[in-house]
């Protein structure tokens, strides 16, 4: 399954942003994406945020997944 948590740190380490800077793009707290980081799965509100904030869709993530489960 998808860890989703750790794909968004990487992304947002790749592209050398903060903790700080990520939760002020998506209107949340800081304490909430060392949350998401943790945690395997996310709401899609903060998915679509965080997606929007760091210009990466993620949802293709679980796109390709379900493809990878349904054939």
């Amino acid at each position: 399954m998808v860890d989703i948590g750790a794909l968004i740190k990487q992304e947002m380490q790749r592209q050398g942003r903060g903790v700080t800077w990520l939760a002020k793009q998506i209107g949340r707290d800081r304490t909430l994406i060392y949350r998401i980081f943790n945690n395997k799965s996310i709401d899609t509100d903060n998915l679509l945020r965080i997606s929007l904030a760091l210009k990466h869709n993620f949802f293709e993530v679980y796109i390709e997944e379900y493809k990878r489960l349904v054939i």
